[in-house]
């Protein structure tokens, strides 16, 4: 198990685990909104939707279905 910072708050997730399967194993479902203030979430897994955006240690817009999660990543919701 490793621990990463979401919204300020530690979670544990198992290690080698997409960020996106991490959030979501931990009740996360709004990783950002939408234009209209809809909440988003991933709906492809595999990068080309892009709405499991995500900020990861301090750099925006980051598809979180292509990033392993790793110990200490910071990541920031817009839900």
């Amino acid at each position: 198990m490793i621990t990463i910072i979401v919204d300020g708050k530690g979670i544990q997730v198992d290690e080698g685990t997409t960020l996106a399967a991490a959030l979501l194993n931990n009740g996360i479902v709004g990783f950002r909104t939408s234009v209209t203030n809809e909440p988003r979430q991933p709906l492809c897994g595999m990068g080309v939707c892009f709405e499991c955006r995500v900020e990861v240690d301090g750099e925006p817009h980051q598809r979180s279905c292509l990033i392993t999660a790793r110990e200490g990543m910071n990541v920031i919701t817009g839900g």
